[in-house]
């Protein structure tokens, strides 16, 4: 089995056609397909995001870091949340990524997420992840 992150991402036709809905019906529609995951044994962690005009961008492309307040100019898609699964290929990701309910002009990207095991284990840096991971019952 591997981690795969399901990442949701929105445009502003796909933040209209949200604001349609109702929030009882759109916790309805999430709800039916976090089920859906959770019976499959898949889920690991799905997580909505605040609206981007709560949030921040840190930019490193200068000498010293500069903080913009959101919302974020020429950003044709914001990432609006995520959902972690544990499946057996990314063929079976696509899959589950094709049965999210989504609006028009919605897009998810999944990517795998590597785990701690495939990064040099006599690393000190990764030696410490690890010993916390364990404390905190993450691996």
């Amino acid at each position: 089995m591997a981690k795969y992150m399901l990442i949701m991402r929105a445009s502003d036709e796909t933040m209209a056609k949200m604001g349609e809905m109702s929030f009882d019906e759109m916790l309805e529609t999430v709800g039916r397909y976090n089920d859906e995951l959770i019976r499959a044994g898949v889920l690991i962690a799905a997580e909505g995001l605040d609206d981007a005009a709560q949030g921040v961008v840190v930019d490193y492309s200068g000498e010293t870091p500069v903080v913009t307040d959101g919302p974020y100019g020429e950003t044709k898609e914001l990432f609006g949340g995520f959902y972690i699964l544990d499946v057996a290929t990314k063929e079976e990701a696509v899959e589950w990524a094709k049965r999210m309910p989504a609006f028009p002009g919605a897009k998810t990207e999944i990517r795998r997420v590597p785990s701690i095991e495939e990064f040099p284990q006599d690393n000190k840096w990764v030696q410490n992840e690890k010993a916390w991971r364990e404390r905190t019952g993450q691996l």
